[in-house]
C-alpha cells in the first residue's frame, strides 16, 4: 500500500504550492481612502447675526416638539454647515439623540434648499445657499420617545423637559458660547414654564426669553406643566416643580425648611455661589423619565410622586438634587480642562471625572445629611452600600476608578452581562470614599482644624458671583490639597486613583470611626429602594438580583449562584421544592446557613427547566456601618455629617437653659 499510493504523496506538497500561490495572486487588497475633514474646527470669533429658534411643544399627545430655527448666513455663503450637538455637557459622552431628528427641511425664502449629511461626521448638514441669501431657515422634527424602550420620555400630558440641544442646530467653526440666539416656545395652554434663562416674556401660551448665547440656551432646559408651584429657598435659589397630579406639589413646612437648609449649607459648604440666579427643576413623576443632570444655574431633578407629600418616607430618593446643584460649583464653575469643550463637535476627555463626579457624590451626600433633607441614617445607608459593593467587587482586580472614567464614552451606560466583573461608573462612589479617607487624613493631621471642607472652600469657593468656567489640571488638586494640609497627595491619589487590584477603600470610614458589618436584612436607604424597584436583592449572599417575577436581573461574577449556573436572564420557580417567592428564599438561604445542605433551586432558561443545587451557607448578607466603637462621643463620620449653619437663635436659648449653661 505504502508504493501504491507513494506517487501521490509526492506530488501533493507541489500542487499545494502551486494551489496557493494561485489564490494569493487573485486576492484582492485595497488601500484606504484618505479621511478628508470638511467640517470646520471651532474658532473663538463671533458668528455674524442672531439665530432664532421657534419650537412648538405643545403637541402633549403625540409627543412632538415642531422646530423653526433661522439662521442669518454672510454675504457670500454658499455651504452652510449646521449641526446637532454631539458631546453633551453633563452626560460625559456622545449622546446627542440624532435618530429622534426627522422630517427636515431647509428653506431659503420660499425656496428649499439641497443638503446632505456628512459622510463622516454625521451630526453635520451642509446646506446649499443659493446667491443672495441672507437666511436659511430650518424646519424638523423633534420625536420623544413614548415608552421607555425608545428612550427617555421627556413628554406627557402633564408635564415636558425641553433640552435645547435635542432639537436645535448650530452653525460649525465657531466657539458656542459666540452664537447668539433668541428663544420662543409654544406649551399648552395653562401650563407654567421653568427655566434659567432671563428676560422671559410671554404671550398666551408663547413664551420668549430675551437673546443670549448658545451655550448659555443649551446650559438652560425646561421645565414646564399643568400642576406646577415654585419656592424660594434663599441665596436667590428657587425649587420649580412640576408634578402628576396637583395634590402631589403640597409640600410640608419641615419639607421647605430643609431645602432651605440645603441651600444655606452649600454656600456655607463652598464659602461662595456662583450664579445670579439658580433654578432647581424638580419633575415629581413615575411617568416622565428619570433624570438627574447638573447646569450652571440649574438642574434637572426627577423624583417619586408623593416625595413632598410623604415627606420623611421619601428621604432616601433625596440626594440628587444636593448632588445637582453641588455641581454648580464644582462641573460647571470649575471643569477639568478637557471636560471643557469650545463646541459640542469636539471629544470630551473624561479623565478627571473622579475629582468632578467623586466630589460631587462625597458632598451630596455630606450637605443632604447636614441639611436633614436626608436622615443621617440613610446617609450611612449610602455609604454601606459602596463599602459592601466594593469590598466584593471583582472587576477591581483588572480594573482601577481611572478607567471607569472612560465607561460614558464607550458603554453609554447600556446594560452589561456581569457589571460586577466589567464595572461601571464608579468613579462616583469609590472615590467619594476616597475623598472621605482624604477628609478624615487632613482632619487626624492638623487635630481636626481643617478637613476636606477647606478644601472645597479654595478650590471650588475662589471668585464669589462667577459663573463663567475655571478649568483645572490634576495639579491644580494636588496644589490645592496641599495648601490644606501638606501631604504627599499626588502619591495618595495615584494609587487609589490609577492602580487596579488595592483593598476595598474603607480605610476613610475607618479613620472616621465606624466599620462595614453585615445583617441579615437591609440598611434603610437599601430597604427603600429595594422595596421601590420591587426586587429581591441577594448580591451579597446569593449573588443575585431578581425582579418581582422571580427573573434574575443581575448575577455577581464567581458568587455561589454564578458558579450554579445561574445568569441573567434566569427565573427561578421553585426552592426546595417549594414555589418560588421573596420570603420563600429567604428562608432556605437562612436555613442552610452554617449547614452542609445546598439549596435546590428550581430553575427556567427559555424552554428547559433545571434543578441546580447552590452551596451557599452563610446566611443573608447586607451592608451597614456601624460605629467602630459606641459611645456618647460624636466619631468623626458623625461630626462631617453634622449641620455646619448657626444653630436658630430660639434653639441655642432653648439648649442652654436645658444644659444650665
Amino acid at each position: 500500500m505504502t508504493t501504491k499510493f507513494a506517487p501521490k504523496l509526492a506530488l501533493a506538497p507541489i500542487a499545494a504550492l502551486l494551489l496557493s500561490s494561485t489564490a494569493i495572486a487573485q486576492i484582492s487588497a485595497p488601500t484606504a481612502v484618505p479621511i478628508v475633514q470638511t467640517v470646520p474646527d471651532a474658532r473663538d470669533v463671533a458668528y455674524p447675526g442672531t439665530m432664532t429658534l421657534d419650537i412648538d411643544a405643545s403637541d402633549v399627545t403625540r409627543g412632538v416638539y415642531r422646530v423653526v430655527q433661522t439662521v442669518p448666513v454672510a454675504a457670500g455663503t454658499r455651504d452652510l454647515i449646521l449641526q446637532l450637538p454631539r458631546w453633551l455637557p453633563g452626560e460625559h459622552g456622545s449622546r446627542g439623540p440624532l435618530a429622534e431628528l426627522v422630517n427636515i427641511h431647509f428653506y431659503a425664502g420660499d425656496k428649499e434648499l439641497v443638503w446632505k449629511r456628512d459622510p463622516v461626521e454625521v451630526f453635520a448638514f451642509h446646506v446649499e445657499v443659493p446667491l443672495g441669501a441672507t437666511a436659511v431657515t430650518a424646519k424638523f422634527l423633534h420625536t420623544s420617545p413614548l415608552q421607555t424602550s425608545e428612550g427617555r420620555i421627556t413628554m406627557t400630558r402633564e408635564m415636558l423637559n425641553l433640552q435645547w440641544e435635542k432639537m436645535s442646530l448650530y452653525p460649525a467653526g465657531h466657539y458656542v458660547r459666540q452664537i447668539k440666539v433668541k428663544p420662543t416656545v409654544t406649551f399648552p395652554d395653562g401650563w407654567t414654564a421653568f427655566t434659567a434663562l432671563d428676560g422671559q416674556s410671554a404671550s398666551d401660551s408663547k413664551v420668549t426669553w430675551a437673546e443670549t448665547n448658545y451655550e448659555v440656551l443649551v446650559d438652560s432646559p425646561i421645565f414646564a406643566g399643568k400642576y406646577a408651584r415654585r419656592w424660594d429657598l434663599g441665596h436667590n435659589a428657587f425649587a420649580d416643580v412640576v408634578a402628576d397630579k396637583p395634590e402631589q406639589l403640597e409640600l410640608p413646612a419641615e419639607g421647605l425648611t430643609k431645602l432651605r437648609a440645603m441651600v444655606e449649607e452649600e454656600v456655607l459648604g463652598y464659602g461662595s455661589h456662583h450664579w445670579d440666579h439658580y433654578d432647581l427643576l424638580i419633575a415629581l413623576t413615575d411617568r416622565m423619565g428619570g433624570i438627574g443632570l447638573e447646569h450652571h444655574r440649574s438642574s434637572e431633578n426627577q423624583m417619586e410622586p408623593e416625595n413632598f407629600i410623604k415627606w420623611s418616607e421619601n428621604d432616601w430618593d433625596r440626594n440628587v438634587i444636593a448632588h445637582e446643584l453641588s455641581h454648580s460649583w464644582d462641573g460647571k464653575f470649575r471643569r477639568p480642562a478637557r471636560l471643557w469643550t469650545p463646541d459640542y463637535r469636539q471629544p470630551m476627555q473624561d479623565d478627571l471625572l473622579w475629582v468632578y463626579e467623586g466630589q460631587n457624590q462625597f458632598w451630596g451626600i455630606v450637605h443632604a445629611a447636614r441639611s436633614g433633607i436626608q436622615s443621617k441614617e440613610i446617609a450611612l445607608g449610602m455609604l454601606a452600600n459602596s463599602a459592601g459593593q466594593y469590598s466584593m467587587q471583582p472587576g477591581r482586580e483588572w480594573r482601577s476608578v481611572s478607567d471607569t472614567t472612560a465607561d460614558p464614552v464607550f458603554a453609554a451606560r447600556k446594560a452589561k452581562p456581569y457589571p460586577s466583573l466589567a464595572r461601571g461608573e464608579d468613579y462616583y462612589s469609590e472615590s467619594s470614599l476616597i475623598w472621605l479617607e482624604a477628609d478624615q487624613i487632613i482632619r487626624e493631621g492638623t487635630k481636626g482644624t481643617k478637613g476636606l471642607d477647606d478644601f472645597a472652600k479654595a478650590f471650588f469657593g475662589i471668585r464669589d458671583g462667577d459663573w463663567g468656567q475655571v478649568p483645572y489640571e490634576f495639579g491644580d488638586v494636588v496644589a490645592a490639597l496641599n495648601g490644606v494640609y501638606a501631604y504627599d497627595w499626588a502619591k495618595f491619589l495615584h494609587e487609589r486613583i490609577d492602580d487596579h487590584g488595592r483593598p476595598a477603600p474603607l480605610a476613610g470610614i475607618e479613620k472616621a470611626g465606624y466599620k462595614l458589618v453585615w445583617k441579615d436584612a437591609p440598611n434603610p436607604y437599601d430597604k427603600a429602594r429595594i422595596a421601590k424597584a420591587k426586587s429581591t436583592s441577594l448580591s451579597y449572599s446569593l449573588g443575585v438580583t431578581l425582579d418581582k417575577e422571580g427573573k434574575v436581573t443581575g448575577t455577581r461574577w464567581d458568587s455561589p449562584a454564578f458558579n450554579a449556573g445561574i445568569v441573567t436572564g434566569t427565573k427561578i420557580v421553585a426552592v426546595n421544592g417549594e414555589a418560588m417567592g421573596e420570603e420563600v428564599l429567604a428562608k432556605a438561604i437562612t436555613a442552610a446557613k452554617g449547614g452542609s445542605n445546598a439549596i435546590d433551586l428550581l430553575i427556567q432558561r427559555g424552554d428547559r427547566f433545571f434543578t441546580v443545587p447552590v452551596n451557599y451557607h452563610d446566611g443573608l448578607r447586607y451592608p451597614w456601618l456601624e460605629r467602630a466603637v459606641p459611645g456618647k462621643y460624636p466619631a468623626g463620620l458623625d461630626l462631617l455629617l453634622s449641620p455646619r449653619r448657626p444653630m436658630p437663635a430660639a434653639r441655642v436659648a432653648s439648649k442652654s437653659k436645658a444644659t444650665g449653661k
